[in-house]
């Protein structure tokens, strides 16, 4: 296969499907989603043929437990999905939304319209499901889009590419509005990345290595996040019960998502009443404790935490401690070693609160909650296509808003400008 031409073929046919899904009916696109969430669930055992083909070229290819177990379509899962479906043929349509409409001083009316962003490119590893997550909410918010997911689970996707075209065919609607990239030669991510002429923005859902790969070298835009360090800080003003409950679930809900606290910060002057409890209940969880050395003189159990501790997302059952002297010692530790991702505070006193809001400078702020709740699913967007850390055009979960841009209307009765 010449992957070049391959992929160029399939940049000609996602922008020509764009300008088409882009003016379909809302009908139309929830009589897709639901037909393919139709397929998908009477054709459930063919699928889950194709899926134990990948998981079993992944044992003989030495795939570790994690990444199969991320590979694996369980009968859980394909309901999920399919659920997942449903959710989003449910959620109002975004695009041709009209907000801000005011009249000027000439007599004109100005409004801004939502309208999609044309082709996303979708780059992801392992997980199958993200092939009709990413392939739904683009297909809702009138975008096309071509999906390049792992090799490891090439049999998977190609299975659920042929849900989705048929799905796309019932309701009339371009076949090459969603395209799953049939080839796993990593060649065809540097063509995609590449194609601003008929890319509109890539996002990348994987390991830090690939998500810096492609944004050093994609010529579109890329809707990304590298890390999650997140923080949880314990304000001196903390109610005990609740710091207890949401820094235990921030890290032990579950240990390898981008949400979960990876630091956690806590003010001198409760440190010692909090720490050996919360310790104990770590301990009996399987965390490992690594702390600076006012939390060792409080928990001498704990390891000695290194400057790569707060610089690491550990995606595991492994937490980094430090023990500050106040919510300045607090913001600064999170600006400078964070990631931009999700951080909480956990305090009863207002002024802190909302001081905390105003200067950290990341994507979801929370005020006495889980980091876990950073979530488009958790936030009311039915799903998300992964979370963004960047400042410019969306931030945080990127949901079906997210993937829509504004355009300035105006609506006259013949004025001219004087």
């Amino acid at each position: 296969m010449d992957v070049s031409q391959y992929m160029l073929e399939l940049g000609q046919q996602a922008r020509e499907a764009a300008t088409k899904i882009a003016r379909a009916s809302t009908s139309n696109k929830n009589k897709a989603l639901l037909a393919i969430a139709n397929n998908i669930r009477e054709q459930r055992e063919a699928l889950r043929q194709a899926n134990a083909e990948d998981l079993e070229n992944g044992r003989q290819k030495g795939l570790d437990a994690a990444l199969l177990d991320r590979l694996e379509l369980t009968d859980p899962r394909i309901d999920t999905m399919i659920e997942g479906l449903e959710q989003v043929a449910s959620l109002p349509d975004p695009i041709g939304e009209i907000t801000d409409l005011k009249y000027r001083p000439s007599g004109i009316q100005v409004g801004k319209m939502r309208v999609p962003l044309g082709v996303i490119g979708i780059i992801y590893e392992s997980r199958p499901n993200v092939t009709i997550e990413a392939a739904s909410l683009c297909l809702k918010s009138g975008n096309a889009t071509i999906l390049r997911g792992g090799s490891e689970s090439i049999a998977s996707n190609r299975f659920l590419a042929g849900c989705i075209s048929a799905g796309l065919k019932a309701a009339g609607l371009p076949e090459t509005t969603v395209q799953v990239v049939e080839t796993t030669d990593r060649a065809a991510v540097g063509e995609l990345i590449t194609m601003p002429d008929y890319v509109d923005v890539i996002v990348p859902r994987g390991g830090k290595g690939l998500i810096e790969r492609i944004s050093n070298d994609a010529r579109v835009p890329v809707i990304k996040h590298l890390d999650g360090i997140c923080h949880v800080f314990i304000d001196a003003a903390a109610d005990k019960a609740k710091a207890m409950n949401i820094a235990i679930n921030a890290k032990t809900h579950r240990y390898g998502t981008c949400n979960t606290m990876e630091t956690l910060l806590v003010h001198q002057q409760v440190a010692a009443d909090i720490l050996p409890e919360l310790a104990d209940a770590y301990s009996g969880l399987g965390v490992e404790l690594r702390g600076c050395e006012q939390s060792r003189a409080i928990v001498s159990s704990m390891k000695v935490a290194t400057d790569e501790d707060w610089d690491t997302e550990y995606l595991a059952p492994i937490l980094a401690v430090k023990v500050v002297a106040d919510i300045d010692e607090a913001i600064r530790h999170i600006n400078r070693h964070g990631s931009h991702h999700t951080d909480a505070i956990i305090t009863e006193n207002y002024s802190l609160t909302r001081r905390f809001l105003t200067e950290v400078d990341s994507a979801s702020v929370m005020i006495n909650a889980s980091t876990r709740f950073a979530d488009g699913f958790e936030y009311g967007l039915g799903a998300e296509i992964g979370i963004s850390t960047d400042k410019i055009h969306a931030r945080g979960p990127v949901g079906l808003d997210g993937l829509t841009s504004q355009k300035y209307v105006v609506f006259g009765n013949g004025e001219v400008r004087k």
